[in-house]
């Protein structure tokens, strides 16, 4: 009996979305260590990323479904995370004052302190990273990239949750970086 014969994408198609994937692990591997250095994950450095620029932004506290929008995360996936954080003093959670259901966390002083440290390593460490490629090179992989989101962002359901607008593109409040 003959296999049923699936799809496949172009060659093209193929190999590319294999360079992302593997672009996206490779950039892990590079920054776990530097994070680790200052005891937190990466996802513990969205969160004080985050919650930083809200502070810059005047905001002192987020829902944790607003920060869930600004990570691209749903709450469930980031109430461990917050839990660990909370525990290691670097967040504080409480009940939001208009909405009794909704909790909100702020930077408590030491994760304030210590996302200040570690931004500014960061800076450099992601220099190094794009220092393979000329500054007119990291503008058309930028192009590219907005192009690519701007793509994926129109192929997604409402029931897909809201789209953190692009970086470079949008307002800071919306951006996250790890």
């Amino acid at each position: 009996m003959p296999t049923k014969r699936v799809p496949r994408a172009s060659a093209t198609t193929e190999v590319t979305y294999r360079s992302i994937i593997r672009l996206f692990g490779l950039i892990r591997h590079i920054m776990e260590p530097f994070f680790s250095q200052f005891g937190i994950t990466g996802s513990q450095w969205g969160v004080l990323q985050v919650l930083l620029r809200a502070e810059e932004e005047g905001l002192t506290r987020l829902r944790l479904t607003d920060l869930g929008d600004r990570l691209l995360v749903q709450p469930p996936s980031i109430t461990g995370v917050i839990d660990r954080m909370e525990r290691l003093g670097l967040v504080a959670r409480s009940a939001s004052d208009t909405d009794l259901r909704s909790k909100v966390v702020s930077l408590t002083p030491a994760g304030r302190e210590l996302a200040l440290r570690v931004r500014k390593g960061h800076a450099a460490r992601t220099q190094a990273i794009l220092a393979g490629l000329s500054p007119k090179e990291q503008e058309h992989l930028h192009q590219l990239l907005d192009q690519l989101g701007s793509h994926l962002e129109a192929t997604l359901e409402p029931k897909d949750g809201p789209v953190a607008p692009r970086v470079g593109t949008a307002p800071s409040s919306a951006r996250s970086e790890v």
